[in-house]
């Protein structure tokens, strides 16, 4: 037990003072608390609350500021947007983000950390900044600080320029402050109004020759036996081909199930609003099917898992384990391909591509006018076809008309 507190005839009348909680102090119209300075120095004072604040509301914030959540903050409003987990509290599974797909959740909470997590000017962190305090010119910085990097600094680590990652933050944020005005947990949202930053397109297509090499050695390096060194995923060249030949996004490859094998060909359902499209059967595109399937059966046999009986059940893409392969799985696989070519010299650094430059390979290499590698990517915007295909079309020269040759006067 502390001293007991002075009668402070400048406290608003409405708070019962002998019922202040303790560490929360008052001056200014501002109600405050004392945390440590981060290079050492003396406590520093936080503002966390003005005169029309109730007692109840100050001892939540008390409360909430020992959790490392102080009420109000970008913090404690993120927090609140998750919800408590599944496992604490499993009847509260309705929220709004938990209703999210399980990929866009993962997107949101790395964005909200590395929003909460940045550094402002007085070494304080974004995260402990009260959301209505927040300002459309404080987030307008934030999105340029992140898409311009920064160099090194006493108070934080350089970063470089991540445009793509500065607009995922933004969109993440009006989200974030548009749920908390619909559940009152904040009265503005400072990022509506907020200019994105400008991304430079970077598709990575690879050239004919780097991709002939790196499927080449995808062959190789998938006979060799699982977790040996330099072994990859023996499913990679088959996710190679039907991401080129299917036009397909990586996810769109691993949605793929029986139900997708046609008389015609493989039937592409595209995400994002795209066309669905047959990519007709060729030989490439027969061998993967049926490697996959193959391998498929092995692996499902060996842990003796049972097959279901809808075709659109049955995933055509699986692990070593017989289970669906999900999207980060095939990702992280991809990149432990791309890095194991560059590093036996397969491709050069400057020729690495990633596995969506498939799709824009696969678009460009679509012989016919522009109109059939629209209909073969199944873009419903002809400018999405416009940045898809990359090649040169072979025009005429321009010629003059004969010169028109004056009658008799």
């Amino acid at each position: 037990m502390g001293r007991k507190r002075k009668f402070n005839p400048l406290i608003p009348g409405h708070i019962d003072q002998a019922a202040l909680p303790p560490g929360l102090y008052w001056e200014d119209q501002r109600w405050y608390i004392l945390e440590p300075h981060p290079e050492g120095g003396r406590p520093r004072k936080r503002t966390v609350a003005y005169a029309p604040a109730r007692l109840s509301e100050l001892h939540a914030i008390v409360e909430s500021a020992r959790a490392g959540a102080q009420l109000g903050t970008l913090k404690h409003l993120v927090k609140l947007f998750r919800g408590p987990s599944p496992k604490d509290n499993p009847e509260d599974g309705a929220t709004e983000y938990r209703q999210l797909a399980k990929t866009t959740r993962e997107d949101y909470d790395y964005h909200a950390d590395l929003a909460c997590a940045y550094v402002l000017q007085d070494g304080s962190t974004l995260g402990q900044f009260q959301v209505d305090r927040m300002t459309v010119p404080m987030i307008q910085r934030l999105v340029e600080a992140l898409a311009k990097g920064w160099p090194e600094s006493p108070r934080r680590p350089a970063a470089p320029p991540r445009p793509s990652t500065a607009n995922h933050v933004l969109r993440f944020l009006r989200r974030l402050f548009g749920w908390g005005i619909r559940h009152g947990h904040c009265t503005t949202n400072p990022a509506e109004g907020v200019r994105q930053a400008r991304e430079v397109a970077a598709f990575h297509m690879p050239d004919p020759e780097a991709f002939r090499a790196v499927l080449k050695f995808a062959r190789q390096r998938a006979r060799l036996p699982l977790h040996s060194k330099g072994a990859v995923p023996p499913y990679m060249p088959a996710v190679m081909l039907l991401a080129y030949h299917g036009r397909l996004r990586g996810i769109e490859v691993t949605d793929l199930t029986d139900a997708h094998h046609l008389q015609e060909g493989v039937l592409c359902e595209r995400r994002k609003g795209s066309l669905d499209s047959i990519a007709p059967w060729n030989r490439e595109l027969r061998w993967a099917w049926a490697w996959l399937r193959r391998y498929r059966g092995v692996r499902m046999d060996a842990h003796r898992r049972p097959v279901p009986l809808k075709p659109g059940a049955r995933r055509l893409l699986v692990t070593q384990t017989g289970t669906p392969l999900a999207r980060s799985t095939l990702k992280t696989a991809w990149q432990r391909l791309i890095v194991a070519a560059i590093t036996a010299g397969v491709i050069a650094e400057d020729e690495r591509f990633n596995l969506h430059g498939l799709k824009h390979r696969g678009i460009t290499d679509t012989p016919g006018t522009r109109a059939d590698k629209r209909d073969g990517a199944g873009h419903v915007n002809p400018a999405m076809t416009v940045r898809y295909d990359h090649s040169v079309p072979v025009v005429a020269v321009p010629a003059l008309p004969p010169r028109k040759r004056s009658g008799p006067s």
